[in-house]
């Protein structure tokens, strides 16, 4: 007779019949403790999106993949689909950010700023989200590398963040009614710059260089912003924290560390 395939079991889960497992590479968002010795381990993976899955005796000094499910880590997964919470089988580094960010003060508050903002914008788990995953990544990537202020990428990264979940800011036109011109007024709840007709209680008057700074920032004008100066990389961040946190209603707390530095 032949021989049933046999089905790598993980300790702990109980199979009623239909194992489904699946591979996915991800970056590690965060880990919460469970139990005595298993971790939650959120990600953000390419295929699947956001996913909370079980890490199981990873907190042992003996076990295999535990250093490998650090935040700001790239990783290659095979995972269990439990009732739950998935589990993590295996876990290889594809790369790992943390070395290069965990030694500089700035950039450690800068990617810890952009690991909640990710958990935050996607949200809602096992949905898709390439380009948020891809855009994570890149930004961990140009962080690492240090060739430019940690400022200036994180809010490079919350802004394209915000616009590829739709809620880019308008700074060439009129957020409420669409003309186009100089204007000099910013409103966070009304979606960006105003006219002088449109604008709104509560609305602010940046820099027309600070506007410039979002604008380069936003399309990838890395020549332009690291040209611009300090006081309006302070304005346009307190300008991108605030429209942030607008639009997500739950504030990034991690924010509060990052203007400190």
């Amino acid at each position: 007779m032949r021989s049933q395939p046999s089905v790598r079991t993980v300790r702990g889960i109980r199979d009623n019949g239909g194992v489904s497992l699946y591979r996915d590479e991800g970056v590690v968002l965060r880990n919460q403790k469970l139990g005595e010795a298993d971790r939650i381990i959120t990600l953000l993976t390419r295929r699947t999106g956001l996913v909370r899955a079980v890490g199981k005796g990873v907190r042992r000094t003996k076990s295999r993949f535990g250093a490998r499910l650090e935040p700001c880590t790239h990783v290659d997964l095979q995972l269990y689909t439990g009732r739950t919470l998935d589990v993590i089988t295996q876990a290889e580094t594809v790369r790992s950010y943390g070395g290069a960010v965990v030694a500089d003060y700035a950039r450690y508050t800068a990617a810890t700023a952009m690991l909640e903002t990710a958990e935050k914008v996607v949200s809602v788990e096992k949905d898709p989200a390439l380009r948020q995953f891809l855009l994570l990544i890149g930004a961990l990537r140009t962080l690492g590398e240090g060739g430019h202020d940690s400022r200036l990428v994180l809010d490079a990264y919350l802004l394209r963040s915000l616009a590829v979940a739709g809620y880019a800011p308008s700074l060439a036109e009129c957020a409420r009614c669409g003309s186009r011109g100089g204007h000099r007024a910013f409103a966070v709840h009304a979606g960006g710059m105003v006219c002088s007709v449109c604008r709104p209680h509560g609305s602010v008057h940046p820099s027309p260089d600070t506007i410039r700074l979002m604008s380069a920032l936003l399309g990838g004008d890395w020549a332009g912003a690291d040209a611009s100066e300090g006081r309006h990389r302070s304005e346009c961040s307190g300008l991108v924290a605030a429209y942030l946190q607008w639009h997500l209603e739950n504030g990034i707390r991690s924010l509060r560390h990052v203007e400190r530095s």
